[in-house]
């Protein structure tokens, strides 16, 4: 969609009197402004200006401390640039209105090396160097809640009126008790563009994943998954529940994840991956190997908060070591069988809670780097990968920051500027939660040692 023709759609809804300008910042979050109908209008001839900072605020959407982007530059503004992905209407508000999503350049025009946007299309740009089109699925889980709780805690069936109080592994009776919830999901991924495929109710009490169909764009694939969590939230609101994305937001139920399905078509659409056999083409294992390689390294991005790593203990249903397979959920690499021509990698390690952007650069990064150098995976694990002496992925953030600080791969798939930005705001907020104490920690500990 070109400005000219934003400007036409606008002017064919006059019921939309506000449009919010947004980028997505390395925590996933959507920030930007609010402007009245009028403004939108001037915005998309490059009028839009926000701080480069913005995109390196914490979780709480606080300055990270001694950032070089305020006090070595002196906060200085950066150019929103339209990204040309088309309006979206937002209708599950008291008003109509729109979003635009823009991403950031500097003042001279170049890209800005820490918008999390950028990063991924550098790597999409590799890829078209090759001749190679990666193409992308996303499966994202979530759960609804009651938001009257200071916790979350499953929501009220809208039909019987009780507490949802047991996991529900794809049962029809809880996708059709949440029927008028999903369909106004449905409506609304229409009215963005987000291929929203099959749902269904995940091993939870209300939760359910939402699966998006192939796309051989995988900034928009990215785009989709944003977009898609925000829409969610709302409509939850509209119903009067909550929905999270927490990795985990119940310490004795299933985690929420972020699986990707991927292949790469050369430029006549044929699968790179498919050579007629089950096992798949060299160029999979290259690919294979790439993301073993780097999966330790690149595990911030998968799990990039405090609570993403309760989701990651062993044998709770998330991956924990280094592995690949066939037809084998519990490896963090599953390769699904099925047709020859559609053979394709799953990447199952990331979180819910992840960044789209960094998720999909992390994966699509890797797996070059292991088709550049040609790299051979070891063996396919057959059979439980928790009972498996594996190498693990780093099993607590303070771990997993270290390791993308000192990722030897890391600087081949993300620019510096990025791998600062995040390694600085994931250590400002680890150092905010250990200043706070639990209330189980209280029980356990006030009068008993």
């Amino acid at each position: 969609m070109t400005a000219n023709n934003i400007r036409k759609w606008l002017s064919e809804r006059p019921e939309v009197e506000t449009v919010f300008a947004c980028i997505c910042d390395l925590n996933g979050a959507m920030r930007g402004k609010r402007l009245p109908i009028e403004k939108a209008k001037e915005i998309m001839d490059g009028g839009l200006r926000m701080p480069l900072s913005v995109m390196n605020v914490d979780i709480w959407g606080e300055d990270i401390e001694n950032n070089e982007l305020v006090f070595e530059t002196g906060d200085s503004d950066g150019i929103c640039d339209y990204t040309g992905r088309p309006i979206v209407m937002i209708n599950w508000t008291s008003r109509p209105s729109a979003l635009v999503m823009f991403w950031m350049s500097t003042e001279d025009g170049v890209p800005f090396a820490g918008d999390p946007r950028h990063a991924l299309s550098n790597i999409v740009d590799r890829y078209k160097a090759l001749g190679m089109t990666p193409v992308v699925a996303t499966e994202l889980e979530f759960y609804l809640c009651d938001p009257t709780e200071a916790q979350p805690r499953p929501p009220v069936s809208p039909v019987t009126g009780k507490r949802l109080d047991s996991d529900g592994a794809l049962s029809l009776d809880e996708l059709q008790h949440f029927d008028a919830f999903l369909n106004d999901v449905y409506d609304a991924c229409h009215e963005q563009g987000i291929p929203a495929d099959a749902a269904i109710s995940e091993n939870g009490a209300g939760q359910f994943e939402i699966n998006m169909v192939h796309v051989a764009d995988p900034l928009q694939a990215a785009d989709d998954a944003v977009l898609f969590k925000r829409l969610v939230h709302g409509i939850a609101r509209k119903h009067g529940m909550a929905a999270t994305f927490m990795a985990k937001p119940y310490g004795d139920r299933s985690g929420s994840g972020f699986h990707v399905h991927f292949s790469l078509i050369d430029e006549n659409g044929v699968n790179l991956f498919d050579n007629g056999t089950d096992q798949g083409a060299p160029l999979l294992r290259h690919a294979v190997a790439g993301l073993l390689e780097t999966m330790q390294e690149n595990t911030l991005t998968f799990a990039p908060h405090q609570n993403s790593y309760r989701r990651m203990l062993p044998g709770a249903h998330a991956p924990t070591g280094v592995a690949w397979g066939y037809e084998n959920r519990t490896a963090a690499i599953r390769i699904p069988g099925g047709n020859p021509k559609a053979r394709r990698i799953e990447h199952r390690v990331a979180g819910a809670d992840a960044n789209p952007y960094l998720v999909l650069g992390s994966i699509l990064g890797g797996a070059l780097l292991g088709i550049e150098g040609k790299m051979q995976p070891a063996d396919p694990i057959v059979g439980d990968a928790y009972s498996q002496k594996l190498d693990h992925l780093p099993l607590d953030w303070a771990t997993a920051i270290q390791a993308f600080r000192r990722g030897k791969n890391v600087e081949h798939i993300f620019s510096k500027r990025l791998q600062t930005m995040l390694v600085e705001c994931k250590t400002q907020e680890m150092k905010r939660f250990a200043r706070y104490v639990t209330d189980f920690e209280y029980d356990s500990y006030l009068e008993s040692v």
